[in-house]
This record gives C-alpha cells, sequence and structure tokens, in this order.
C-alpha cells in the first residue's frame, strides 16, 4: 500500500479529531489514482492509519479513522450499522431520515437518505466513489424490505472532487412519485427529480416548532419547495397558509401534498420569493408567520458577502410585512455564514428597520445530520424564531 507523509509531526487540527488533510499540509503530493487508499505518516512516521487519496482536491486526505490491518469494507458496514441504530434511537417512529451524514458517521463523503423502503445516496468524495457497488450491498443486507436505491450524484462537492456528475438507479425500481409520511404529514416525493434528495430532512425539528406556533396565525411560507413548513403551518390550525417558490413543479407538488392531506387552506404562488414579498408590503399585506427558508446562498467563501447582502434583503422585506407581534422564522443553510455572522445578519436588518427582536426558539440540523464536534464544517443549517414588536 502506498505512504503518504505529511510536512509536519503533527497538525493540531487533526489530533483534536478532524478528518481532513489538505494538498498544502503533505511532504510530497504522490502521483495515484483519484480514490487510492493509502497510509498516512506524520513526518516523524507515526502511523495516522489509511486515507482516501485524491491528487486533483484540495482535500487531499480524507482520513477513514482504520488501520492497516482492519477490512475497510467491514468497518464501513459497521459504521452504517451504527448510524442506523442512532436514527432509530432518535426517531423510532420515523422511516424518514439521513441515515448517513458523511464524516459525521466516518463515512466520509458519503450521505444516504431513507424514504421509507427507498434511498438515496450522494457520494462527494473520490475515494467512497469506488465502494458504491460495496454499499449497495451493505443497504440490501440492513434492510432486506428496500425497494430501491438512486444515486443522486449531481452535486457541487463532486465537481471539487474531480467527479462526474449523475443521478442513476443502483437497484430495484425507483416510480416516479413515492409517498411518504414525516411527522405525522404525507408527501409525494419525486425522487428522481427533486432538490437535494426530497425533502429538506434537516429541517424536521424546526418544521415541528413552527406546528406548533401557527394556530389561528396568518402564514407566509417563502422559497416553499414541497411545502414542509406550510403542511406543518397546516396541521397546526394555521388559518391560512401561502407558499411561494420559483420552482413551477415544486409549487405544484405542494399544492399536491395539501390536497393529499386533506387542508383546504392552502394559496399557491410560482414566483420569486423577494419579488413576492416586496409587492406584499407595497400592497399593505400583513402576516403573522413568515418563514424564510432560502437554497444557499454561497457555495464558497470568494461569495460570502453577496450572501450577506442577499440574506439582509430577504430579511428586510420578510420583517416589513410581518404583523405586530408577529413571528418570523429565518433559516440559513449556507455552511460559509456562521450562526454569528446570521445572527448579526438578523439583529442588523432589525435595527435599520427600527424592529425589537424576541429569540423564541432556536434552531439548527435535525439530530439524523449529527454535528462531528472536531469538524465545523458539518454543521451548516442555522434556524431562528423571532417575535417582532
Amino acid at each position: 500500500m502506498e505512504k503518504v507523509r505529511l510536512r509536519a509531526n503533527n497538525i493540531p487540527r487533526v489530533e483534536s479529531g478532524h478528518l481532513w488533510i489538505y494538498s498544502n499540509e503533505l511532504a510530497k503530493v504522490p502521483s495515484l489514482e483519484p480514490g487510492s487508499i493509502v497510509e498516512v505518516f506524520t513526518n516523524d512516521g507515526t502511523s495516522l492509519g489509511l486515507a482516501f487519496f485524491n491528487p486533483h482536491s484540495l482535500i487531499a486526505l480524507r482520513l477513514l479513522k482504520i488501520s492497516i490491518v482492519q477490512d475497510v469494507s467491514k468497518v464501513f458496514k459497521s459504521r452504517i450499522l451504527n448510524a442506523k441504530q442512532l436514527r432509530e434511537k432518535i426517531f423510532p417512529t420515523e422511516h424518514c431520515y439521513r441515515l448517513v451524514y458523511a464524516e459525521s458517521d466516518c463515512l466520509p463523503g458519503l450521505i444516504i437518505d431513507k424514504y421509507e423502503d427507498y434511498f438515496t445516496l450522494q457520494v462527494n468524495s473520490a475515494g467512497m466513489e469506488k465502494f458504491i457497488e460495496k454499499i449497495v450491498e451493505i443497504l440490501l443486507d440492513i434492510f432486506p424490505k428496500c425497494k430501491g436505491i438512486i444515486a443522486k450524484n449531481s452535486t457541487h462537492f463532486r465537481t471539487l472532487e474531480g467527479l462526474e456528475q449523475y443521478e442513476k438507479v443502483l437497484y430495484g425500481e425507483i416510480p416516479k412519485e413515492v409517498i411518504v409520511t414525516e411527522s405525522g404529514i404525507k408527501y409525494k416525493v419525486n425522487l428522481l427529480d427533486s432538490q437535494k434528495t426530497g425533502l429538506f430532512l434537516d429541517q424536521k425539528l424546526n418544521k415541528r416548532f413552527i406546528r406548533r406556533i401557527s394556530g389561528n396565525l396568518r402564514v407566509l411560507d417563502c422559497y416553499s419547495n414541497f411545502g414542509g413548513f406550510g403542511l406543518n403551518a397546516a396541521l397546526g390550525n394555521a388559518k391560512e397558509v401561502t407558499l411561494v417558490d420559483i420552482s413551477k413543479s415544486a409549487i405544484e407538488t405542494a399544492r399536491e401534498n395539501f390536497q393529499l392531506n386533506g387542508f383546504k387552506n392552502g394559496n399557491f404562488f410560482c414566483s420569486d420569493a423577494l419579488e413576492f414579498m416586496k409587492k406584499e408590503f407595497q400592497d399593505g399585506k400583513k402576516y403573522d408567520l413568515v418563514i424564510l427558508d432560502p437554497p444557499s446562498f454561497t457555495k464558497s467563501k470568494k461569495n460570502i458577502q453577496n450572501a450577506i447582502a442577499g440574506y439582509r434583503q430577504i430579511n428586510k422585506y420578510a420583517m416589513r410585512i410581518v404583523a405586530p407581534q408577529g413571528f418570523l422564522a429565518t433559516a440559513s443553510c449556507s455552511m460559509h455564514i456562521d450562526e454569528a455572522t446570521f445572527m448579526k445578519i438578523i439583529q442588523d436588518v432589525a435595527y435599520s428597520q427600527k424592529i425589537n427582536l424576541k429569540m423564541i426558539y432556536r434552531g439548527g440540523q435535525s439530530p439524523d445530520h449529527p454535528i462531528l464536534m472536531s469538524m465545523p464544517e458539518t454543521r451548516y443549517l442555522k434556524f431562528f424564531v423571532f417575535q417582532l414588536s
């Protein structure tokens, strides 16, 4: 097995449990195939175990926490089993959840979402790409009732790894439409053609909080996608729910999801959310609860300032259409915008609008997306609910 040596005798970040080693931290970048498994040594010869190696990525090494004497496939199966047991402990009655969350489950670059008896895979590292067939085999062994597995490999991260983008059914059949239940709400999910991998599973607990406070409120759900927040508001006995999404297919699916659950209080608009809020402000319209759950505004640190400007703009207009003593629920899934930065954006906007904020809920990603404390990169979702006055 090829050996890769680091420049330094120790890297404090790695010693504390971080699993990435960057190309500029290697003594020499060997000419090996992307995705090769190598043994990693510090400069003084201390072994750090095995890692996926990619000479074309800034993240040159993804540590596996596996020694040279261990069988990689067997370790991966054990880790997927551990991940399954954790999710079943967290959500014993749920059948839709993130089964594997990459580095947080010590499976670098692998994301698996479970939708009842169907599974979606995202593979974001060249090393894990070589194990796709083995991962499918493991899933079929652990979940004998599995009906279908699809690879959703069309992510920005694959580009950084030098991997092709594709979507492919890996096992069984994936119907165009699957009806699943999350937190007591039925959803029509198109696993063959949907944002990310279908539902926004990371918002599970945040959606439940919205349900809790929506009674008798006029609710605006911006960037609604399939209607996750709006559906929870409807189940929570909202007076009316207005859903806005720029995608025609997404807003139609949201409408169908309302019908599927027997909710009759939904209004649906295919529109840019910011432009919709601007018009509502001009028309003097007010809502008791405005929900902002936009897609990520930046995929890299280079565009942070543009992202900050975007968050300021949408939160400004959201605050302008919240009724007195009403609520703003606002989220950011941009990894490069940390919680302190996002909080300051909201506070600055409120100050500029002469609005007082009272935080009543502080959330993040659902616990089936566990945060590896030694890797801040595994924490990305910020979610706050404020009362405005």
